[in-house]
């Protein structure tokens, strides 16, 4: 496994893995099937350090929903919080989308009865999501569920590992191994969360890393890889699948009941 490189963590960004060097790229938002890529330049997502509407929340979400929080660094992290009860889900993002990209998804969790938090990522991943959990945590939540596509995914697994308390469990949607300064192979030994890996098997690297960081999942209390035959669907978009989404669904439902 090769070294983690620091890479700007909201552009495209290269993925080192296994020495070899991916350069697919993100979708910028609504779930769309894009990876992880590298460029130099620019994010094409802001984050927000107050209320609005990210370019996809009706008025009234805008207003009730749109919210901002401290990251472990104490910086301005925006976000889409809707739903309710005890459960708390934290969503994080592609490389070149934005919260938009969990929408969908956050309203239907939400209205499972999940209170949802996507997070609208500038650039430092895992102090975002101890941000967020914290964020969740004053608004009552007492189970808490992690779920991140592409570099997302590498996110929550890096994230589950220094919360504290720790996430009831974590689902990585194509996530892969490294990226930026996250380093998932080194986090997945010391996983003690139940966890589920879901990649496309012609999704190239995306698809070995889930494999590989299953393998080495070995202190996770449950260990699960559902591996998509026949796809190259990406990250959030796996869950355009019924079948797909129907397993992350019954994995939530378990450690978030």
């Amino acid at each position: 496994m090769a070294a983690s490189v620091r890479l700007p963590a909201l552009i495209c960004a290269g993925v080192l893995l296994a020495g070899a060097s991916l350069t697919a790229c993100g979708s910028g938002g609504g779930g769309g099937d894009g990876k992880d890529s590298a460029k130099s330049g620019a994010s094409a997502s802001a984050g927000a350090s107050k209320a609005e509407d990210f370019g996809c929340l009706n008025a009234a979400e805008a207003k009730t929903g749109s919210v901002s929080f401290k990251s472990a660094e104490s910086t301005d992290t925006g976000g889409f919080l809707t739903g309710s009860g005890t459960t708390g889900i934290l969503l994080a993002h592609q490389a070149d989308g934005d919260v938009c990209q969990w929408v969908v998804k956050a309203r239907e969790l939400g209205k499972s009865g999940y209170r949802v938090l996507a997070v609208n990522s500038t650039g430092s991943e895992v102090s975002e999501l101890v941000g967020g959990a914290a964020y969740l945590r004053t608004k009552g939540v007492t189970k808490l569920l992690l779920m991140g596509a592409s570099k997302g995914g590498t996110a929550v697994i890096e994230a589950a590992t220094v919360l504290k308390p720790k996430p009831d469990a974590v689902v990585s949607l194509s996530g892969p191994a490294v990226y930026g300064d996250m380093d998932a192979s080194a986090a997945a030994p010391k996983l003690t969360t139940p966890v589920l890996y879901m990649a496309g098997e012609y999704d190239s690297e995306f698809a070995r890393a889930a494999q590989e960081l299953h393998k080495a999942s070995t202190k996770a209390p449950e260990n699960k890889l559902s591996y998509v035959k026949g796809t190259s669907q990406h990250g959030v978009s796996l869950l355009d699948d019924p079948a797909n989404w129907a397993t992350v669904q019954a994995f939530l439902k378990k450690y978030g009941s």
